[in-house]
């Protein structure tokens, strides 16, 4: 059995700047060489092996075991998630509705107040549920520039709303990396994310508003910076607390969407805001509403995919969808007693390696199991969502598996960066360096709790994903915590709340924002317009943490 060691050298600094040169390296080559990330995960990877055998003395088997272990995460449920939530969002843009959709938004007001409202947050959020990656920033930026705001601003405020659904976008996939990577309850976690980010929704709204117009326009318009805000974190609170993250952010956009549109059916404001330069009324291209009938044909996917996951949470059908897979299942396959769902011990890896004090209070085998729920997956619950939708939208099984075909193709970065980050991970968990990065954090003392958030934060900044930063850093925000003693949930949620306000400012969204309005070259100008919100916001997610630690603490699970 490897035994752990957390100061391979001998000195805990030295161990700390050895351990920490992986995260190093992959920052300078995305931020600094901006090495395609995919790339730049790979170079990362063969730099994690070499020091996790040379430097760590892990056994090469068992460095590789690690890394498949984490690759196979990527995949299942990752990627299986991802490439369901795309495929349906692609079928909706290759069957036209995603037009209706628009129309459906951008047809309730012609004032640039509201339109920043429903599009840039409210929009932008359904999005990040269904899709992420960088396709709410393009497709509100580009929205909001076609409809008339100046471009720069249709950028900035896309990526200045891009923050409040981004760590349960992707049907959750950032909060379900996170739990895993750093062995906690999903739920739990959930609800600890669920009592940070619904302050962002609160805040976000107003801030679009102001930051474009002015804060007495957004006075004005005070009704629906309220209504928006409210909804959508009551929505997403309620969610994440009750039914998990999967379905936060869709439930909360659609939510907003009825509450929007329902107080504007009986409120106004009583002057339309449009920018200066903007063309007479006459002249400016309008959305009209389409029917109502067309309008829910055209969300059906979205609401067949909220009304199947709530379906499979009533008790008896979810003991049938349990039974099921346990029942074809692999022989070795044992119920997780937290999650309820079957996993197989890794071959080769579990228990193979022996944690060490002070990470664990006495010497203890370190776990190594693969969660085998085919059935019950969110990825799976998707593609059902989608088949259903397919029927329903009458797209011919040919004409998916094109679209299908499509979406894979669009996706094979994306993969590739998935996988090599969560290898990357877990190697960095089983050899050790994880630990002792901690154990240096953990030396800071109490002050850390405030710094937490910076860690997520840096993490989005340089990854351009939530996804990454967690499976980077959850386990060492993890050790950190127990270390000095407050709730592992509390440094981990923190790691994904900070790092969504990372978000706006990392390269790679900058670019997807001068891209999408016609500013490449601008991404400095754009850089410097966000990044006050960016800073200024992960100071209040701070602040908030350090609150939850002491004088919040019931608000930790």
């Amino acid at each position: 059995m490897f035994e752990q060691l957390y100061e391979p050298v001998g000195n805990l600094a030295v161990s700390t700047i050895i351990a920490a040169i992986p995260i190093i390296v992959l920052f300078v080559l995305l931020a600094g060489l901006r090495i395609a990330a995919q790339w730049a995960a790979l170079i990362t990877l063969a730099v994690a092996l070499v020091i996790a055998v040379f430097v760590y003395q892990m056994p090469f088997g068992l460095a590789i075991n690690a890394t498949l272990l984490g690759i196979c995460f990527g995949l299942f449920p990752i990627v299986w998630i991802v490439i369901n939530a795309i495929f349906i969002y692609n079928v909706i843009v290759d069957t036209g509705l995603f037009n209706t959709i628009r129309d459906s938004l951008a047809g309730v007001s012609n004032d640039r107040r509201i339109q920043v409202v429903l599009i840039a947050f409210v929009f932008g959020a359904l999005l990040e549920a269904t899709a992420g990656f960088g396709t709410p920033v393009a497709i509100t930026a580009s929205l909001m520039a076609g409809l008339g705001f100046e471009a720069l601003y249709a950028a900035a405020l896309a990526l200045l709303a891009n923050t409040a659904p981004v760590a349960f976008g992707g049907f959750g996939i950032p909060i379900i990396t996170g739990a895993s990577v750093a062995g906690l309850d999903v739920l739990e976690l959930s609800q600890m994310v669920g009592r940070q980010t619904p302050v962002l929704a609160i805040i976000i709204p107003g801030m679009l508003v102001t930051v474009m117009a002015g804060f007495r326009r957004m006075l004005e318009v005070w009704p629906v910076v309220v209504v928006s805000g409210v909804a959508f974190a009551g929505t997403q609170f309620v969610v994440s607390n009750v039914l998990g993250p999967e379905l936060a952010d869709l439930l909360a956009a659609i939510v907003t969407v009825v509450a929007v549109i329902g107080l504007l059916s009986f409120w106004r404001p009583s002057t339309e805001w449009h920018f200066e330069n903007e063309p007479a009324a006459s002249e400016r291209e309008s959305y009209e509403t389409p029917p109502l009938g067309r309008t829910l044909y055209a969300w059906s996917p979205f609401i067949i995919i909220v009304a199947l996951f709530l379906i499979v949470q009533i008790p008896p059908i979810k003991a049938a969808v349990g039974s099921i897979q346990t029942s074809i299942n692999f022989p070795t396959a044992e119920v997780s007693e937290t999650t309820g769902a079957p996993t197989i011990p890794w071959p080769g890896l579990n228990e193979q390696i022996e944690q060490q004090p002070p990470v664990v209070p006495e010497a203890a085998p370190y776990s190594a199991t693969f969660s085998t729920n085919w059935l019950s997956a969110a990825g799976t619950i998707i593609l059902i969502a989608d088949i259903i939708a397919l029927a329903f939208l009458r797209v011919s099984p040919g004409r998916a598996l094109r679209i299908y075909g499509q979406s894979l193709n669009q996706l094979k970065w994306a993969i590739l960066t998935i996988a090599s980050i969560l290898g990357l991970a877990y190697l960095l968990n089983y050899s050790g360096m994880t630990f002792t990065l901690g154990l240096a954090f953990a030396s800071t003392g109490f002050l850390y709790v405030f710094f937490a958030s910076f860690i997520g934060w840096l993490g989005v900044a340089l990854t351009g994903s939530d996804t990454s930063s967690n499976a980077l850093f959850a386990n060492l925000q993890k050790v950190t915590a127990q270390q000095i003693g407050v709730s592992p949930n509390l440094t981990v949620g923190a790691n994904s709340s900070g790092g969504v306000l990372g978000k706006m400012i990392s390269p790679q969204n900058l670019a997807v924002g001068t891209s999408a309005t016609g500013l490449q070259g601008r991404e400095g100008d754009l850089l410097r317009l966000v990044l006050k919100w960016s800073i200024g916001l992960t100071i209040v997610m701070s602040i908030l943490v350090v609150l939850q630690a002491t004088v919040l603490n019931f608000m930790v699970p």
